[in-house]
Parts: C-alpha cells; sequence; structure tokens
C-alpha cells in the first residue's frame, strides 16, 4: 500500500479558461499526515483544493489517490472516493438543527446511520448537548466542530479543510487545529489551507507555501517555523519560483 494518500501534479487551474490561477503546483500528503498550505492572498491555496475536488477546471495536471489518477473528478461523488471537503464558509446548515446537520450528512450510512451518528456525538461531547439547537446559534468553534463532525461521517481517509480558524479567537483555533492533529493520529490524512501559520506550523507535518499560484517553499513545519523565509514571501519581498 503506497504511503502518498493524495498526490497532485503540476496542476494548472482557474475559473476563466487561459486566465490560471494556480501554474504547475505539486503537493504531496502521506497516510495519517496533517499538511498545512499557507500563502499570502492570492497565492491560490483555496483554488487548490477546490481544484483537487473538482470545484474549479483544472486545464493540465493530475489528482492521484492512494496511487489511481482521479481526475475530473465531480464533487457529488468525493465522498465515494474517501474523501471529505470542508469549505471555509457554509460548511454547515446554519438554519438547521446540530442533529438535522448530523443527519444530513448521515444519510449515505443506511442502516448504520444511528451507529455512526452514536460514534460521533462521543468523539465531540460539545454536540451532544445541542443537538436541538439551530447550528447558526452556535459559537465559531462549535460550528467547526460540527463541520468536522459531519465531514467525519463517511470515515473518510483524507479531509481537505479551508481556513478552519478563520474568525475564532484564539483559543477555539488552537482547539480546531489540535483536533485535526488528534484525527491524523487515528489514521486520517489531512490537507489544511490556514491563514494562522505559527500555529499550523506547530502542529502540522509538514507544509507547502505557495505565492503567485506557484510552489515558493516546502518542508517539514517543524522546520519552517522560525525560517525568515516565510515571513520573507508573506511580505512580498521575497520569490523563489517566478515567470511564466
Amino acid at each position: 500500500m503506497t504511503e502518498i494518500a493524495l498526490e497532485a501534479c503540476n496542476i494548472i487551474a482557474g475559473y476563466v479558461p487561459d486566465l490560471p490561477i494556480l501554474r504547475g503546483v505539486s503537493i504531496k500528503v502521506k497516510r495519517g499526515s496533517l499538511n498545512v498550505v499557507i500563502g499570502p492572498n492570492g497565492a491560490g491555496k483555496s483554488t487548490l483544493i477546490k481544484a483537487i475536488v473538482g470545484l474549479v477546471p483544472v486545464s493540465e495536471g493530475n489528482v492521484f489517490l492512494r496511487g489511481k489518477e482521479i481526475d475530473g473528478i465531480k464533487p457529488h461523488l468525493i465522498a465515494r472516493y474517501g474523501i471529505s471537503y470542508v469549505p471555509q464558509i457554509d460548511n454547515i446548515f446554519r438554519t438547521l438543527t446540530v442533529r438535522q446537520n448530523l443527519e444530513l450528512a448521515l444519510r449515505a450510512s443506511g442502516k448504520n446511520a444511528n451507529k455512526r451518528l452514536t460514534e460521533l456525538l462521543e468523539q465531540f461531547p460539545i454536540l451532544s448537548d445541542k443537538l436541538k439547537e439551530k447550528a447558526g446559534a452556535l459559537s465559531g468553534g462549535q460550528r467547526q466542530f460540527l463541520a468536522v463532525a459531519m465531514a467525519l461521517s463517511t470515515y473518510p481517509d483524507i479531509i481537505l479543510m479551508d481556513e478552519p480558524s478563520a474568525g475564532l479567537a484564539p483559543k477555539a483555533a488552537q482547539e480546531i487545529l489540535e483536533l485535526l492533529r488528534d484525527l491524523t493520529n487515528r489514521g486520517v490524512s489531512i490537507l489544511l489551507i490556514e491563514q494562522n501559520v505559527n500555529q499550523a506550523l506547530r502542529l502540522a507535518d509538514y507544509c507547502y507555501i505557495l505565492a503567485e499560484g506557484r510552489n515558493q517553499v516546502d518542508g517539514k513545519a517543524s522546520d519552517l517555523l522560525n525560517d525568515s523565509i516565510v515571513g520573507e514571501i508573506y511580505l512580498g519581498g521575497k520569490r523563489l519560483r517566478v515567470g511564466a
């Protein structure tokens, strides 16, 4: 069995033909690892995971899941491939109760839905006390816990998350990132887009830095934590890979 859960090779993608946002981006996600993608605004971070799950057209490049090519994946079928995608916004149904959100996520579980719901509530006890509350009434951190619980409903091999700590208080942001770290200890692979650079680098295994739609630097997150190149790229004064 390959140790690489997900691989994107030389991805060129964008919303408008001939105007790519990603210009040859490549990443690898090892099984059971937490991987973070960081970079300045407009770097193409969110576009990357949207391209992987089929929400942004890919004009060139390939995506491999456990060594098998999955180019052209249909977004509504990603769960069948063992992938869960958690967008930055609109990742829960605010007007529905917490229970209704979870039940919607569990629709494909059939006879195992009740068993899986029990497992999720044991894993997220904070949600078990709020099953009857509208999801929109939860705190920011609680909404993200709900979004992760929904993502886990299908027993995914890999979760792709887009800036889960955005807009959260520091404590809530830390709790979410620690939750993701814990999930990798259970064998789940995670690809994370994150703006909270220091916290993410402290918890992640591997980091990719993008700028202007291209790979700039990648390496062990612990090695990059105190590397000046991170700040230089964010401030716009350093680009290692430029050109057409």
